[in-house]
């Protein structure tokens, strides 16, 4: 009976400390988002559980895209879409171990391609099959890999719905049949392509609806355009008169980087950040309207350059929220350029032809952007100048560590001066000499190469944090190895991590040839 009563009594306590649960959750949002993440976010203690039912239920690439999370069919690429020897070099840090700056991390605004749907029934879908065509097919366009990296990310049928959507968006055609056949998330990522490659498309929104078959193959595609369509010869006119007069400005100068240097201050004096401001998404609202967000900025700055005939991409992805910034190709080397950061009070330089490990703990390319080229220079810093000179930019390469990818550089062949030479290893000339190095400076094996980078690493603390070393070319093999396996882990982050009492590490390197095969590797790295 005591036991009874106990057990009555401890299952009315737990009613209670439930309801005060609900209750607090209910009038704290922040709370519930915090518990959701824990339990359900991309490292949450739940995920892998619902990762697990998801592939049960369904194939990836399968989805329609209208069920699941939100901001994961938001960023996956499809099965069928990619041609088939596409590679991303980049390889994105985690999310958690971004550390943004307060004065500019609230200025995002991007909002990533959506789709509402309509599921027919299949004797709805025939007819329709039967009524619409394929509107213009767009066969006659020719995109230039240069300019359009998009496009020449996907396979040829891909390319070929791709082509189709930029035709019947340039004629502002309306509703139409797909071309080829596609899934509807095969057709988020094909739409999301055009969408990024042609910011002269100031008309077309990131919406579009389609109809679809129970099993998720479309069978209209509508798209959708903004007030401008309705006055478009207008809007054109007023676009390219407002582009113009900074595309002329920036012909005057000699270098690239003193063109694109122009064109990032002036737009930055043309637009400025709102989050109310109307076709936000445009080029059209940062260069005609002259108030926009993130997308505005680089879609305008993209336009721009791609009118100067420098390659400019525009790059999405995540900067505590939803965010869009550039990627620009001066020289022979890739830079992040993030306009919309760059306008504060005063204006700076800051996100201005930056690297990748730069990057690392601010921006968290998502979605397509991820097969864009890596952005790296040999330089630990770029050197900004004044419109009238150019930067003093060496081309150079980002290395990223990723286990499921190893990596496959092949350093350049060094010039053998024997009169310099410190010793011969495997038909390579080593000269400590010509790479002005002493041989104190130097990390000669793997093993002094953890054991160098875990003193800096717990040297410098917890948080974000930068330092360098230098091996000759056969241990930067072992290096390469190392992280493309994953075997760096248990060389030095592991005990890093715990004498700095931290759980989480995130790391990018960029690689310095100093001559005589000898590399300098700078690390940006973070910890939480």
């Amino acid at each position: 009976m005591r036991f009874l009563k106990k057990l009555f009594y401890g299952i009315i306590v737990f009613i209670m400390l439930a309801c005060a649960g609900i209750l607090v959750l209910a009038f704290s949002p922040d709370m519930t988002k915090s518990l959701s993440e824990t339990l359900y976010g991309e490292h949450g203690l739940l995920s892998d559980l619902g990762k697990s039912n998801a592939s049960e239920e369904g194939g990836a690439g399968e989805s329609t895209g209208l069920t699941g999370d939100a901001e994961d069919s938001a960023y996956r690429i499809a099965d069928g879409v990619l041609a088939a020897d596409e590679i991303a070099g980049y390889v994105a840090p985690i999310r958690g171990s971004l550390n943004l700056p307060s004065q500019v991390s609230s200025r995002n605004g991007y909002q990533p391609v959506n789709m509402s749907g309509e599921e027919l029934a299949e004797e709805q879908a025939e007819e329709l099959d039967e009524q619409l065509d394929t509107g213009i097919t767009g066969d006659e366009y020719v995109f230039d890999a240069e300019f359009y990296p998009y496009y020449h990310m996907l396979n040829a049928q891909m390319q070929h719905l791709y082509r189709q959507i930029y035709a019947n968006a340039v004629q502002l055609q309306g509703s139409f049949a797909p071309v080829e056949q596609v899934n509807t998330a095969q057709l988020k990522n094909v739409f999301e392509a055009v969408y990024n490659d042609h910011p002269e498309l100031f008309w077309l929104e990131t919406g579009y609806s389609c109809k679809y078959r129970s099993g998720g193959e479309c069978v209209e595609i509508t798209l959708s355009y903004n007030r401008t369509a309705k006055k478009l010869d207008q809007a054109k006119k007023e676009f390219e008169a407002a582009a113009q007069s900074i595309v002329s400005g920036a012909s005057n100068y000699g270098t690239e980087t003193a063109k694109e240097m122009y064109v990032h201050d002036e737009l930055i004096k043309k637009a400025s950040y709102s989050l109310s401001s109307a076709m936000n998404q445009s080029a059209y609202s940062a260069l005609v309207n002259g108030d926009t967000v993130c997308a505005g900025y680089s879609r305008a700055f993209q336009y721009m350059m791609q009118q100067l005939g420098i390659p400019c991409y525009y790059c999405t992805g995540y900067s505590g929220e939803d965010h869009a910034w550039n990627i620009i190709r001066i020289g022979d080397t890739y830079y992040n350029v993030d306009v919309t950061w760059d306008d504060t009070d005063p204006s700076t330089y800051d996100y201005f032809n930056k690297t990748d490990a730069q990057f690392v703990g601010t921006h968290v390319r998502t979605g397509m952007s991820v097969y864009l080229p890596p952005c790296g220079s040999l330089d630990a810093e770029t050197v900004i100048s004044e419109p009238a000179g150019d930067s003093n930019v060496v081309a150079g390469i980002t290395l990223n560590p990723n286990p499921q990818q190893p990596l496959t550089w092949t350093p350049k062949e060094q010039e053998k001066e024997k009169n310099s030479v410190s010793f011969v290893s495997g038909g390579d000339v080593y000269s400590l000499e010509k790479a002005g190095l002493s041989e104190d400076a130097v990390q000669t094996t793997l093993q002094a190469y953890y054991q160098n980078c875990l003193k800096q690493m717990t040297d410098r603390g917890a948080g974000q944090q930068s330092f360098s070393n230098v091996v000759p070319k056969y241990v930067l093999a072992e290096i390469e190895k190392a992280y493309g396996t994953g075997d760096y882990e248990a060389g030095y982050v592991k005990e890093g991590l715990q004498k700095l009492e931290r759980d989480h590490f995130a790391i990018q390197i960029q690689v310095q040839e100093l001559g005589g095969n000898y590399y300098r590797l700078y690390h940006n790295i973070y910890t939480w």
